[in-house]
């Protein structure tokens, strides 16, 4: 919209005004609390709660599919995450912070902002590629800035590293999980790096330079984070840590670096709770790829078991990862707050495998009234930066796997990762998923991606990662839920009471258990047995020649002649 009005001959002065109303460098940039105020602002470009939580893509299964999983995705005639209005803020604080307040002190308020600048073109450079590089603020009479052509994504990415770097050097190192910090800039610097990188390696058809030098700055920054020994992993009262670090009130900063924060004092909110135990939002569950994937108890593959596929739901959840029963709904569960164990529930999950992280206490259960902090950086997610930048590069070894991947094996009690026998013997069912990845080193890297997806599920990095990875063909896989051998009656907790009932015909007129009909409410791979099947009647869409970049919105190739569309994008 910014190009819109500058080129369509709006009224003069939309862009060369202030962009907060009355402010102007030499009235509001006076003091060193004037740039906190300012750079406050800039925390709104951080994920609602729904922007962590809500994933859907091959992880969390719905009820329903978006545009993107479809091939229904449109070119729009405007908006499409085309907007401008953020960085314009960014900008015309860089220009002015440092009027009057002595750099000295105003350094760490420039340092958020360059973060924030670096946070958005991220986001823009995951979403469409070669985007405009502006470091100014622009007005009215800058027409060849305005109509300028898109910057190649490797000019915008280093642009993003120089802004990380100046933030890693002048932002603050006390620790804080609520603002930006040296080891917040570090966490976004391996977490760009790691993106870029890959994508260059795995998309090759593009012949993007430096694929190795951006894994190696991926790789130096966690180290440099986990060197620091400001954080660690949270590991609770034994093997728990992992789920009660998500469905804590407020954020534990022990392995938290930032977070959204919520509160029923402030009266911010959020809905996760309501999310999981009502029919309105979709049903999430997890997908039966996805709990396939984690391993056993004893660090065997669950996959290498010659009947896995027509286990029970009791069977299958036998000695697992205990990162399995603290993400859904598994025998003996109770709610926080609850008083019996509860089964998994059909009405409120499409797939029955129900998700039970990040639900708080059972007085949240009502509409929007969840206050769980969110986290947008957690020391899990670098230590497997790490890893995978290293694996990608062929340099890691079994002493970074021990001060990474071991790390969270350890808070469940699971046992390490050995790095000779996972490449001597790589896993045929990850490899047949990831049909990119091969070399000496592929057992590894396909391993650091079980856990990664394990870890990080129902955080919303999946898209993120098939897209870098090129592995698109996944969003097209039927999506399925549990195994049942037949309709009849089941009892999914063990506790020897059935808690469903698949049935046919006329519905039965019993009590105290999930009556689910063949068909309508329910249908299962081969008719009357098998998985449970989501959305069969929808076939799932990805091209690869377009559908891992959006496009840019009409309006904005008109205004702009300079423009151009993303290949495959009419």
């Amino acid at each position: 919209m910014l190009f819109a009005f500058a080129l369509v001959g709006c009224e003069k002065g939309y862009l060369d005004r202030q962009p907060e109303a009355n402010i102007s460098p030499e009235t509001y940039f006076r003091t060193e609390k004037d740039l906190e105020l300012y750079t406050n602002s800039f925390y709104d470009a951080l994920p609602s709660a729904e922007g962590v939580y809500n994933e859907a893509v091959d992880n969390i299964v719905k009820n329903a599919l978006s545009e993107d999983l479809t091939g229904l995705r449109q070119v729009p005639v405007s908006g499409g995450g085309w907007s401008w209005s953020q960085l314009r803020n960014i900008n015309y604080f860089l220009e002015n912070y440092n009027k009057t307040v002595p750099e000295a002190q105003a350094a760490k308020h420039a340092a958020t902002a360059r973060f924030f600048r670096a946070y958005f073109y991220f986001d823009k450079v995951k979403r469409f590629g070669d985007v405009p590089w502006y470091s100014k603020s622009l007005n009215t009479n800058d027409e060849e800035e305005l109509i300028k052509p898109r910057d190649s994504r490797v000019l915008v990415v280093d642009s993003i590293m120089a802004d990380l770097n100046y933030a890693i050097e002048h932002l603050p190192t006390a620790k804080s999980d609520e603002k930006v910090t040296k080891w917040t800039a570090l966490a976004l610097k391996s977490r760009v790096a790691l993106f870029e990188g890959t994508f260059r390696k795995y998309h090759k058809n593009l012949n993007l330079p430096k694929s190795n030098e951006l894994l190696s700055e991926a790789a130096a920054a966690a180290k440099t984070l986990m060197d620091s020994k400001q954080y660690s992993l949270y590991k609770g009262n034994g093997s728990d840590g992992y789920g009660l670090l998500f469905s804590s009130v407020n954020s534990i900063p022990e392995e938290v670096i930032l977070s959204r924060k919520f509160s029923t004092a402030l009266q911010i909110f959020h809905n996760v709770n309501y999310y999981t135990i009502t029919a309105s939002y979709g049903k999430p569950g997890l997908e039966k790829d996805l709990v396939n994937t984690y391993l056993m108890k004893d660090g065997s593959r669950f996959t290498d078991k010659s009947n896995y596929a027509t286990l029970s739901f009791l069977e299958e959840i036998q000695d697992r990862d205990p990162r399995l029963s603290q993400t859904i709904r598994t025998p003996g569960y109770k709610r926080i707050g609850g008083a019996s164990p509860i089964a998994p529930n059909f009405g409120h999950t499409v797939t029955g495998y129900h998700v039970i992280k990040f639900v708080g206490d059972v007085k949240y259960d009502s509409f929007n009234i969840s206050e769980n902090d969110m986290p947008i950086f957690r020391f899990a997610e670098v230590l497997l930066n790490y890893a995978e930048a290293k694996a990608e590069l062929g340099e890691i070894t079994q002493a970074d796997i021990d001060i990474s991947i071991k790390l969270l094996r350890d808070r469940v009690g699971m046992p390490n990762l050995t790095l000779a026998t996972a490449n001597s013997s790589p896993d045929p069912y990850l490899k047949n998923q990831y049909k990119n990845v091969s070399g000496t080193n592929s057992g590894a890297i396909l391993e650091i991606r079980r856990e990664r997806r394990i870890e990080l599920v129902m955080e919303s990095f999946r898209w993120d990662d098939l897209m870098r990875w090129k592995e698109g063909h996944l969003l097209t896989r039927q999506y399925k839920g549990m195994y049942f051998p037949s309709i009849g009656k089941f009892d999914l907790d063990g506790d020897g009471k059935e808690d469903i009932w698949i049935y046919e015909g006329d519905r039965p007129n019993q009590s105290g258990i999930q009556l689910l009909k063949l068909g309508s409410e329910i249908l299962l791979e081969n008719g009357k047995s098998g998985n449970v099947i989501i959305n069969g009647h929808i076939k799932k869409v990805f091209d690869e020649n377009k559908d891992y970049l959006y496009p840019l919105p009409i309006q904005e190739l008109q205004l702009n002649p300079n423009l151009t569309q993303n290949e495959g994008w009419k």
